[in-house]
């Protein structure tokens, strides 16, 4: 009767308020997130745990940590949630029923390659489904992606204890790239030289490095060529996901952008952007998509994770590695 008393209790808004503050560990970014007040958050989530009996968040100086309840509560919340979104993208290809909201993550220097022809596809298909986009850094993709805020995220393998709970399938690999605008004279040194870039020890501040966040994946790969360059102790530098303020900085301040090829194919193949010819090639990186293990993704959600399989495709001009599996599959029951 208890149990029944507390199912009837729980709402939707205190799910979401729950995972909002879980996520964040902050009421006050959670309110910020679900454009509401603090206060309403705190009072939701007060209204949570009188329903369930129990104490769900520690909150001190270091915001707001979920307590043993509330790790235990946090995935069938998430899945409740999450199944509740599904439903109603089931419904948005219905004559008349109203629009769905698809959320997805993505990284920012994955984006601008592969998102365009993924969406031309599938709004094509699904015109009635409106799509959120989150970009950030690979760690918070893979935390909202846990928290349920997002349905997938077309991010970068991480290490297997950041993965738990987590699929991941490869797209393709993204190699670093060194890139400078056009007339950089580092350009200049190397056609004039033999053809690759004098080492970076020679010119210790004459131009400004534009790195990957410290942490990261393509950070590691970055720190590695920086040392086959030749760098000196870095001193100064800019750290940054962001592919358009990267461009300006390499186009307007002759800064040296560290970045995924991906990121800048449109201005090398324009030749706004030239990679620097380095003594070692920059380290490669898998991408590719990222899906919880404990729910299934809506059919709009399936519709649009294989629009981005297919613009991978297209963009590459090969199969991505379960594309190929399967045409292989398809060939060997054909013989």
């Amino acid at each position: 009767m208890q149990n029944r008393l507390a199912d009837s209790r729980v709402k939707f808004r205190h799910l979401q308020c729950f995972l909002a503050v879980a996520q964040f560990g902050s009421v006050q970014q959670a309110a910020e997130s679900l454009s509401i007040t603090q206060p309403a958050v705190s009072k939701t989530i007060a209204e949570l745990e009188a329903a369930l009996g129990v104490k769900l968040f520690e909150r001190g100086r270091h915001g707001a940590v979920p307590t043993r309840e509330g790790q235990l509560f946090m995935p069938h919340a998430s899945a409740c949630v999450s199944a509740l979104r599904q439903g109603v993208a089931l419904l948005a290809r219905e004559e008349g029923a109203v629009a769905a909201t698809l959320d997805i993550g993505v990284l920012p220097t994955v984006a601008t390659a592969m998102l365009p022809a993924a969406m031309r596809r599938f709004t094509v298909e699904w015109p009635r489904v409106s799509v959120r986009l989150l970009t950030a850094a690979n760690a918070e993709l893979l935390e909202r992606l846990k928290a349920g805020a997002i349905s997938f995220a077309v991010g970068r393998l991480a290490d297997p204890e950041r993965m738990v709970g987590l699929s991941f399938e490869q797209l393709y690999n993204e190699p670093l790239a060194v890139v400078v605008r056009k007339g950089h004279p580092l350009v200049a040194d190397a056609d004039a030289g033999t053809g690759a870039v004098r080492p970076l020890a020679q010119f210790p501040t004459q131009f400004p490095l534009v790195l990957p966040p410290f942490g990261t994946l393509i950070r590691q790969a970055a720190d590695s060529l920086l040392a086959a360059w030749g760098a000196p102790p870095l001193t100064s530098f800019v750290e940054l996901l962001s592919v358009s303020v990267g461009r300006a900085l390499a186009l307007e301040n002759d800064a040296v952008w560290f970045v995924p090829s991906g990121a800048v194919e449109y201005d090398l193949r324009e030749g706004t952007l030239v990679r620097l010819p380095l003594p070692s090639a920059g380290g490669e990186e898998p991408v590719g998509l990222i899906q919880r293990t404990d729910t299934q993704p809506s059919a709009a959600g399936r519709a649009l994770m294989e629009a981005v399989r297919q613009a991978t495709r297209e963009r590459s001009g090969t199969q991505t590695p379960v594309a190929a599996k399967k045409a292989r599959s398809r060939a060997k029951n054909k013989a």
